[in-house]
């Protein structure tokens, strides 16, 4: 049993079913406070019903959760007044000013006055905006949009931060920069509650849960995660990446064999990590090996060999 004491989310045997279809199955876990937990898992793995639940957007089936103390069935209104809340579509308005958008969300968590006023200025120097105030939203290139709907989600200085898959086709530059006024904001005690499929991303967390068809199936820190795959993994480099993977699949001696930049990743069954039965079998399949060697198991690896032993990920 996860007990409530100061943490700000707790969940226990939390659950959603849509008729037949359960979309969170029993999920418990509970975050620290100025924790990053970063929530990971395939589409369709329960990561966003699970967030919708915790903000107050969507009721659960069963089980108990509890955001700030406050308990999701029973005080969804409140919930929603001491978070913030960034999904991947931003949130923003594109039709309105950058001080528009700042004023309108300001207004919704009724800061006004003096407040207001700090808070904008806050926001605008946070996001590069300085000046900017007046500039339609629609205008903005996207990581600069993606700072100012942090910056509006922020604007009542709330304990709680949520952020669905907020980077989403944001370029790497401005997914960086983006971190680091997310450790920042840790820093100053902010707890941050962010679901991604950024496996680089999901290193800046200080733990990660990872789901799979509705289920909680690990919980860690990205360290003690990669130390949860005993199979032995080569990288191999090749001419022909698809090639080579068609010719590995359902090779007795290869568990996985996945594309990871221009080489692959090739986790062998058993504990055995010499590459020759990797190498012979590519080499009767006529692609060339420039290079194998034994790697460590990278944060994309867990994920892959968890999910696999989860039952795979779901279809469509």
């Amino acid at each position: 049993m996860v007990e409530a004491g100061g943490h700000p989310v707790v969940v226990v045997d939390l659950t959603r079913v849509f008729g037949d279809f359960t979309a969170v199955d029993r999920v418990t876990f509970s975050v620290e406070r100025g924790e990053i937990f970063g929530f990971l898992g395939p589409n369709g793995a329960g990561k966003t019903t699970t967030i919708k639940m915790l903000t107050g957007l969507l009721p659960s089936s069963s089980g108990v959760g509890r955001v700030d103390g406050l308990d999701i069935r029973t005080h969804r209104r409140e919930i929603r007044s001491r978070i913030g809340y960034m999904s991947q579509k931003f949130s923003l308005y594109p039709d309105l000013t950058v001080g528009e958008n700042i004023q309108f969300f300001a207004g919704m968590y009724g800061v006004t006055g003096s407040a207001l006023m700090e808070r904008e200025a806050w926001i605008l120097e946070m996001a590069g905006l300085v000046g900017e105030a007046g500039r339609l939203t629609e205008s903005l290139p996207l990581g600069w949009k993606q700072r100012l709907a942090l910056g509006c989600a922020l604007v009542h200085r709330p304990p709680i931060l949520f952020l669905d898959e907020p980077t989403s086709g944001v370029d790497p530059v401005a997914r960086r920069s983006f971190w680091d006024l997310i450790h920042s904001l840790a820093e100053e005690g902010t707890t941050i509650f962010v679901s991604t499929h950024y496996m680089e991303e999901a290193e800046y967390c200080h733990r990660l849960g990872l789901m799979n068809r509705g289920r909680l199936i690990a919980m860690d820190s990205p360290s003690a995660l990669k130390h949860r795959v005993v199979e032995p993994i080569l990288e191999v480099g090749v001419d022909d990446a698809p090639g080579a993977v068609r010719a590995l699949a359902g090779s007795p001696d290869v568990l996985e064999a996945a594309m990871f930049g221009r080489k692959l990743h090739v986790t062998l069954a058993g504990t055995d990590a010499r590459p020759d039965p990797v190498r012979e079998t590519l080499a009767a399949a006529g692609v060339a090996v420039r290079e194998i060697h034994p790697v460590s198991p990278s944060l994309e690896d867990v994920f892959v060999s968890l999910v696999r032993a989860g039952g795979g990920a779901l279809e469509g």
